[in-house]
């Protein structure tokens, strides 16, 4: 098949080449005939015309390899071949009259030819380049019938580079941009007009008979896509987007990669761009940092934003075997040996291998983001969370206390502010303790970040809404009222290494969520970006709330006062202090609950280490 391909390409330059040798004589001929207003050459004049054909074929045929006419790809012809075959008509015509005129001192050869010879040569080899691949371009074939008519969003680069390739191959038609600079209106890029601004969306669609709008703004404003979203849907016409700047990150934009617009795409927000991006090389840069739960979620978009800032050391820690090794292949092929990764199976509860870990590897800094999260699971085995989210975090912290760890970065969720469920009361303990600690530790910082629900995470309300519209619904809400904040891992991911850098211990930095989603809107939302009905074609039924579940989520407690950083998105809220016996035994009073089974005794000792937990009333 290789073999196949090479003589396909030797033959197909060997035809280039005898085509470009055909326009010489033919250039010369139309030179002459022009000059003598296509009539018959003179007598007088047929000796210049045969010696500047006989000196003109092998001087060009010469110019015309030397440039590298052939290297380049009628199909993909552009302004660096025309580049080339200028430098080889011109090169080729100069040496070509210095060889005639040497010869027979250019005796009667009118002076128009001299001009007029390059001129027609350049014309004949370019145009045929020109025309070849204007014919690709515009699909003069039978699948052209069956394109459908797009409306382009954004005529920006990704804009420039879409309706490039949608010309070459594809099954849409552009009929034009619409982008919101005012400079671009009215202007063609490849023969696509701007034809108005975002807000003429509606008026647009209509007048162009769209069939399908394709969303070529990579950066914009998720209100953006939220306002074109909803109008495509208000005409039932598709809407499909380019991947978002992080997923473009090769430059590559290509109809290959235009998919369905996701409910991430709506919910996300802007990309943040005030990050203090030399703190965080400071806090990263060359240290040893242990990111704990790096299987998980944020643990290991964590670790992927870690790697960038080039520590010397990246040791990843998770108990479940198949997420610590996908992540880790994952930074393998990232690092490119720039780094020391350990991928390192353990449980943060297991003792003995968490001092073996803090002893051999001497981490500076650590993100604990292991954690059980998932609220009924917890709240059917109070036990097992208060095992991990407590005590495992407490021993933990303790370690990195005791091999001079410089900071610990505890990682927690806004359902430890008033909680109603073993999860949040369990985070909240852990809280408390890590900031009551850092009173305690003069080496090592403790700082805690507290943020909602991420978009995309295991057990997050989205997959599972996601998998039951694939399967014909229902899709389950739990109640009509529920609402929950929700940001990107990325995002939420970029804010905590924001957080840990700015931190100097005892701090609870709580991110900035935005508004709340109401559940029962987002499932509504997402039944209609697969293009369905809710209501007619997928039902949405109410569960009632599971244990634990609250209505609404808060980022902070009423004794607790929020204050702003030197970052917008990023609060700083006050701690509270215990005193550390008391926090003592009743840890000790956990570890023996936890131990005995016994959720009545968990319940009790949490709602003293946490006044504000209000737990479910025990079945009888």
């Amino acid at each position: 098949m290789l073999g196949m391909r090479k003589l396909f390409s030797f033959r197909n330059r060997w035809m280039a080449f005898l085509h470009d040798l055909l326009w010489v004589p033919a250039a010369v001929l139309l030179a002459f005939w022009l000059r003598f207003n296509l009539t018959y050459i003179p007598v007088s004049h047929v000796d210049a015309f045969q010696h500047l054909i006989v000196v003109s074929l092998p001087v060009q045929a010469i110019t015309f390899w030397y440039f590298g006419l052939y290297r380049g790809i009628w199909r993909f012809a552009s302004l660096p071949d025309l580049l080339r075959i200028l430098k080889a008509v011109l090169l080729g015509t100069i040496i070509s009259f210095v060889i005639v005129f040497i010869w027979q001192r250019l005796e009667n050869m009118p002076r128009t030819v001299l001009v007029l010879y390059p001129l027609i040569l350049i014309l004949g080899l370019a145009a045929p380049r020109m025309l070849y691949r204007w014919l690709k371009d515009h699909h003069l074939n039978l699948n052209r019938l069956d394109s459908k008519r797009a409306l382009l969003i954004g005529a920006g680069q990704a804009g420039e580079l879409l309706v490039r390739d949608l010309q070459k191959s594809g099954p849409y038609e552009a009929i034009g941009f619409l982008d919101d600079s005012n400079r671009r209106q009215g202007q063609e890029i490849h023969g696509i007009r701007v034809i108005g601004h975002l807000n003429d969306i509606e008026h647009v669609l209509k007048k162009y008979d769209v069939e399908v709008v394709l969303l070529c703004m990579p950066s914009s404003a998720h209100r953006v896509i939220q306002n074109v979203v909803d109008t495509c849907q208000k005409h039932a016409i598709t809407c499909r987007t380019l991947p978002s700047v992080a997923d473009l990150a090769d430059g590559k934009v290509e109809i290959s990669r235009l998919r369905q617009v996701q409910i991430e795409d709506l919910l996300g927000r802007d990309i943040i761009d005030n990050l203090d991006n030399s703190n965080i090389h400071h806090l990263l840069t060359d240290r040893c940092i242990l990111v704990t739960g790096a299987g998980g979620s944020i643990g290991s978009e964590l670790c992927r934003q870690v790697l960038q800032h080039k520590p010397a050391k990246l040791l990843l820690l998770d108990h479940g075997e198949f997420n610590l090794y996908s992540i880790e292949g994952e930074l393998l092929k990232r690092s490119n040996n720039s780094c020391i990764l350990e991928a390192l199976l353990g449980d943060i509860r297991d003792i003995e291998r968490m001092s073996c870990l803090f002893e051999r590897f001497k981490p500076d800094v650590v993100f604990n983001a292991a954690a059980y999260k998932h609220v009924p699971l917890v709240e059917q085995n109070p036990a097992e969370g208060v095992k991990t989210n407590v005590l495992g975090t407490c021993q933990l912290a303790d370690l990195a206390v005791e091999h001079g760890v410089k900071k610990f970065i505890q990682i927690s969720t806004d359902k430890a502010v008033n909680p109603t469920n073993v999860m949040g009361a369990s985070k909240r303990s852990a809280e408390i303790y890590c900031q009551n600690l850092n009173r305690r530790s003069e080496n090592t910082a403790f700082i805690t970040t507290r943020f909602g629900n991420v978009l995309g995470s295991a057990g997050s309300v989205v997959p599972l809404f996601r998998k039951q519209i694939e399967a014909g619904g229902p899709v389950t809400v739990t109640h009509p009222d529920i609402t929950r904040y929700f940001m990107t891992i990325p995002e939420a991911s970029s804010l905590i290494l924001q957080a840990g850098s700015m931190g100097e211990g005892g701090e609870i930095f709580v991110l900035d969520m935005g508004e709340p989603v109401k559940i029962v809107d987002l499932a509504e939302q997402m039944i209609r970006l697969t293009g369905l009905e809710p209501g007619q074609d997928i039902e949405i039924n109410f569960t009632g709330l599971r244990p634990g579940e609250k209505l609404f989520e808060e980022l902070f407690h009423d004794a607790e006062t929020l204050v702003a950083t030197s970052h917008p998105k990023i609060m700083l809220s006050d701690s509270r202090e215990m005193n550390w016996s008391d926090i003592q035994q009743l840890l000790e009073d956990l570890r023996i609950a936890s131990g005995k089974r016994d959720i009545q005794l968990l319940h009790q000792k949490l709602q003293q280490l946490v006044p504000e937990f209000t737990p479910m009333k025990l079945d009888s």
